[in-house]
């Protein structure tokens, strides 16, 4: 690869990294503690191509200065000159692929995983929490009517709380709209480090408000607010809990659409 090729790479490269790092689209890719280092990084691409495009600066007026005429022996030839004739030699254009992502960035932008990203045979689940005496033991719930709570925190306690904390209190919840086989379920992606790993946690919607949500398109974000079935999370439905809908509220998505 040419050296202006290489610099052009890299100030792409860094300049869409900068980009998503400072207007918040870094968060479509990874978790937000990620941020300190996007910045990093790109300001570390960005200087060396700099440095490398000064430096070729440098070496071309130094190039341009007449040379000494060489002195030669009386009846010597001169040396043959540099072999140059202006072209490449086998050189790849491959490396121009690595545009892609770049102009994906400057131009598309691509959202979010959503439900298009979820998988129905899924059957991953809620990390299982250090346990004591054969329980989990979690902090005590806020007082109040309302407990607003990260589907996690939510889907753990209900999972792995043996003492049913949770059993007729209400609870709001963030998410999007997730439907199949006629079922819909308010979802929300986790990542442990980025998109790349990315998996669905989700509640059934149940209750007698529930049929409101069928008409509600997919991928939309929601506010909901309910209570959970006790019993309802067990090893064939995947952990999945049914949540009784008691109120609904439609809101747009969020800067942070993935929970960590």
């Amino acid at each position: 690869m040419r050296r202006e090729t290489q610099n052009v790479l890299l100030v792409l490269l860094g300049g869409a990294l900068l980009k998503i790092a400072l207007n918040g689209q870094y968060l479509r890719y990874v978790k937000p503690s990620f941020l300190p280092f996007l910045i990093a990084a790109a300001v570390v691409m960005l200087g060396l191509a700099f440095v490398a495009i000064a430096q070729d600066i440098i070496r071309m007026r130094h190039k341009d200065k007449p040379a000494p005429v060489p002195v030669c022996a009386e009846g010597a030839e001169p040396a043959a000159a540099d072999h140059d004739h202006g072209h490449d030699h086998g050189k790849s254009r491959s490396p121009w692929f690595l545009l892609l992502p770049v102009l994906t960035i400057f131009l598309i932008a691509p959202p979010a995983l959503g439900a298009a990203s979820v998988n129905p045979n899924d059957t991953r689940t809620v990390t299982e929490p250090a346990k004591r005496n054969g329980s989990a033991n979690f902090e005590p719930l806020p007082a109040g009517p309302v407990i607003p709570m990260k589907m996690t925190d939510f889907l753990t306690r209900v999972v792995w709380d043996d003492s049913g904390t949770l059993n007729g209190r209400e609870v709001r919840l963030t998410g999007f709209m997730y439907r199949d086989k006629g079922v819909s379920y308010l979802t929300r992606m986790v990542i442990g480090c980025c998109a790349a790993d990315a998996q669905p946690m989700k509640v059934r919607l149940d209750g007698p408000r529930a049929g409101e949500v069928k008409e509600i398109p997919m991928d939309s974000w929601l506010e909901l607010t309910g209570k959970v079935q006790p019993g309802t999370a067990t090893e064939a439905n995947a952990y999945t809990p049914a949540f009784d809908v008691s109120e609904i509220k439609p809101i747009p998505a969020p800067a942070e659409q993935y929970e960590s």
